[in-house]
């Protein structure tokens, strides 16, 4: 019986009585959010002597502190003698004190004669290994849609606030309060490295000050000037000033002329971030979100935040709509996370909403900066001064709107200007963080149906933005998903081009050789990681099983195991492990595809038909594109079958591998050529178990069923979401080898694939407008040429081989002979095709 009551733990130490009293008066006014919760559960199980660290000493932070002790169920760290081991009267350490009057300023002073007891105390005792836990403390930080607007004044800042105002923001913003727990500093391992005991006290009070400033930017951003200084601060720097004298020679005017012009530049640019503007903006979009959304799925956003803190995080997101740099800034600074500055096309910079963005941490750039040489030194130093100042940025690498739901080719200018400024004073280091946001309706959809279809884009007005605002209003769109693929750190790759980087600092805009690879391959990694991140939500999936349907139709049985399919498919060959897929059982989607009025249920004795009318067929063909790159193996295996009832196995692995760079150039893949082919192999035993194929081991053959099985059925359905890419690349290939070598140039070529596609899209009705994108036959003929296949002769015609005849012979292999007849048919050649009117499908 004493062994059962010894084993009982003791209850937690309590604070004074007078402190107890004063928390009661306080917790009504408290509802604090603990992070990381790893690292807080890892306290209420820790052995050894814990004292708390805080940035600053003040009763509301002891408070604070206090309860965050008690909903964790560990002692008060202001309990009478605080903690025996320790040898202090509290279990507590502040790194400044600030004294003043009740309504004067502040006075800050350095207190460290508390963490100096500690360090001697633990050179008395060594057995005692004392952890010091950092513990961050912000006041106001979380949006609510509850929250006055007087409230938004006193949230957290970098402002060295008194008594009062301190007490203001805890009656306003207590309830959102967040406390975030660092990882434990053993005193054992500071006096280990045998400093003078006053030297290691100066030297641990400096570590810990430079991780309460990590943490407080990355919560609330860095301590910002105000945007004139920022401005004055550009134009002082020798690359600014150089332009400018080169500006007023070319010009021939005054140099003051010339610094006018640039000033405005500057002016034109600059963000004018304001903590209580962003705070305000949460305000009013938390209840934007929940009226037009039906929620924000936020995937692997911890991994996020073990990254952020030390680094300055660009933010890559994918560019799907104009609510991209909204949606991500407000869901990082509901999460605790500080929002980014962000690059905007000039033309958001609208009377009102332009300056409310600006505020919100928006800086503006030209479409274009060719020919201006001004200009682009203006923006280098602002970008570099943001980069070497630790802001966090976001940008779109793809320069646009994807109107296709493609990633697009990525555009190297802002991650040139992002990588010079960090190598002119790489004072911190630099991670991408991309970001791939997944959509179930888009507010933009109909008008990139129309721009797709030869019509010119919008110009964005403030009337235009409201009238879109109303209007998403009266909408359902869905869900969306936010999920932070794999980081990519600036200086790995800057080691793999230049691996002597850090020992050649550049001057100026200096722009070594090496530059231009390294920032072509950092930007295909970001889209790559992008592409690894996504989400599978339920439209994606109906979008591809039903398109791939002749008629747009699909009996409810063979939905649901298309569904189920391609929902093992995943499970079973994992593309990353950043992918989310749809929790949703098949029949759940299809009844969720309904209430969004994607799918349209026709009763019949035999079985319900469900089916998209066409203009909603159109639209989806966006959704289907956003996850297309998930299934290329499994798309690939099945085009071999589509008009083959046998391939010998290798056969499928050796034309697959010859087609994977063509594809990777499209969609972003991440593997080698060699791991590709791994995958397929593992696709093709995928195929065997699940009965759509059989396989001879004796003779090497893998064959389908015959006529029209179900089987046969799900191969044809999983060959068509591919079958439009392969149908162009024979395209492409058929007009070169018709038009023979050296008689074509890129620009000729594109036009004839594009006008043949068109035709091609009449006479088959294709419900994919991208299938005569211009811009994906371009991205083909490039990787013809960077496989060497095809070749520029010195008059700038392409000129090719028998290897591309050989090319053109095996691609037969996945086209039915009617398909290969008509392409042949309908592909000009160059003197008739001179007199054409070719139209441009893909403008604007």
């Amino acid at each position: 019986m004493t062994d059962s009551l010894s084993a009982v733990p003791p209850p937690p130490r309590r604070a004074p009585w007078w402190f107890r009293l004063l928390a009661r008066l306080f917790d009504p006014w408290i509802r604090l959010r603990i992070e990381p919760a790893e690292k807080a559960t890892a306290l209420t199980v820790e052995e050894r002597p814990v004292c708390f660290v805080l940035e600053r000493y003040g009763l509301s932070n002891a408070l604070i502190l206090d309860r965050a002790c008690r909903q964790l169920g560990l002692d008060s760290p202001l309990a009478a003698g605080g903690n025996d081991a320790l040898g202090l009267p509290r279990a507590y350490i502040g790194l400044s004190r600030r004294r003043g009057r009740w309504f004067g300023r502040p006075r800050t002073r350095t207190h460290s004669e508390s963490l100096a007891r500690l360090l001697d105390r633990q050179r008395a005792q060594p057995d005692l290994d004392i952890q010091l836990v950092p513990v961050s403390i912000f006041v106001g930080r979380a949006p609510d849609r509850q929250s006055g607007w007087f409230s938004v004044l006193f949230s957290e800042n970098w402002e060295l606030v008194g008594r009062f105002r301190r007490f203001l923001s805890i009656l306003l913003n207590g309830r959102h309060t967040l406390v975030r727990i660092a990882t434990p500093v053993a005193l054992r391992a500071a006096i280990a490295e045998d400093l003078p005991p006053e030297r290691t006290v100066r030297k641990l009070s400096r570590v810990l000050r430079v991780h309460f400033a990590r943490i407080r930017a990355a919560v609330i951003g860095p301590d910002l000037s105000h945007r004139r200084l920022l401005v004055d601060k550009v134009l002082a720097t020798p690359t600014v000033r150089q332009a400018i004298a080169d500006q007023a020679r070319r010009e021939n005017k005054p140099v003051e002329d010339a610094w006018r012009k640039a000033h405005a530049m500057a002016w034109e640019i600059a963000a004018d971030y304001s903590h209580p503007v962003v705070r305000s903006l949460s305000f009013l979009l938390t209840p934007f979100w929940n009226r037009v959304y039906d929620g924000v799925e936020v995937h692997h956003l911890d991994r996020l935040k073990d990254v952020a803190p030390g680094h300055e995080v660009v933010y890559v997101p994918s560019h799907r709509s104009h609510m991209d740099y909204l949606l991500l800034s407000y869901l990082l600074y509901a999460h605790g996370i500080v929002p980014p500055h962000i690059v905007a096309g000039v033309n958001l910079n609208l009377p009102v909403i332009g300056t409310i963005l600006r505020k919100g941490g928006a800086f503006y750039i030209r479409r274009s900066i060719r020919g201006s040489a001004l200009y682009s030194a203006v923006l280098g130093e602002y970008v570099a001064m943001l980069v070497g100042e630790g802001f966090s940025l976001e940008y779109f690498v793809e320069g646009g709107r994807s109107r296709t739901g493609r990633l697009l080719q990525p555009q190297g200018g802002m991650l040139a200007m992002t990588v010079r400024g960090f190598l002119r004073e790489p004072r911190r280091p630099v991670v991408f963080q991309p970001v791939y946001l997944g959509y179930e309706k888009l507010m933009e959809g109909k008008s990139y149906l129309d721009e797709l279809s030869g019509r010119p884009k919008q110009k964005e007005t403030l009337w235009a933005i409201v009238r879109g605002g109303y209007a998403a209003l009266r909408e359902n769109h869905g869900r969306v998903a936010v999920s932070f693929g794999e980081p990519i750190r600036l200086e790995d790759v800057l080691s793999q081009h230049a691996p002597d980087w850090k020992q050649r600092p550049l001057d100026g805009d200096e722009r070594p050789r090496w530059m231009r690879e390294a920032v072509e391959d950092l930007a295909v990694r970001i889209q790559v990681n992008v592409n690894g991140s996504a989400n599978v939500n339920p439209v994606n999936l109906l979008a591809l099983t039903v398109l791939s349907s002749p008629r747009r139709a699909m009996a409810e049985a063979d939905l649901l195991d298309l569904l189920a399919l391609y929902k093992r498919l995943l499970a079973a060959i994992p593309y990353s492990d950043r992918i989310t897929v749809t929790r949703m059982e098949p029949a759940q989607i299809v009844e969720y595809g309904q209430a969004m009025g994607i799918l349209q249920r026709t009763a019949h004795p035999l079985g319900d038909v469900l089916s998209m009318d066409e203009e909603t067929a159109v639209l989806q063909t966006y959704y289907r594109n956003n996850v297309l790159h998930l299934f290329t193996a499994a798309a690939w295996v099945a085009c071999c079958f589509q008009h083959n009832r046998r391939m010998r196995r290798d056969a499928v692995l050796q034309l697959g591998r010859a087609l994977y760079p063509f594809l990777q150039g499209e969609l972003f893949l991440p593997w080698t050529v060699d791991a590709y082919g791994r995958r397929v192999e593992a696709t093709v035993d995928r195929f065997v178990e699940e009965g759509l194929l059989t396989f001879d081991a004796a003779s090497g053959y893998l064959g389908r069923g015959p006529g029209q099985t179900d089987e046969v059925f799900r191969l044809r359905t999983i060959a068509n979401s591919l079958q439009q890419a392969f149908e162009r690349y024979f395209i492409a290939v058929s007009v070169l080898v018709k038009n023979g070598p050296r008689t074509l140039s890129v620009g000729e070529l594109e036009n004839l694939c594009q006008m043949t596609a068109q035709r091609l899209s009449l006479l088959y009705a294709h419900t994919a407008p991208e299938f005569f994108d211009k811009s994906l036959f371009r991205g083909f003929i490039n990787r013809l040429r960077e496989s060497g296949v095809v070749k520029t002769d010195a008059n700038g015609k392409l000129d090719f081989d028998e290897q591309l005849e050989q090319w053109a012979r095996d691609a037969k292999v996945i086209l039915g002979r009617e398909l290969q007849h008509t392409i042949l048919k309908i592909t000009p050649e160059t003197a008739r095709a001179a007199a054409a009117d070719i139209p441009d499908a893909a403008a604007g």
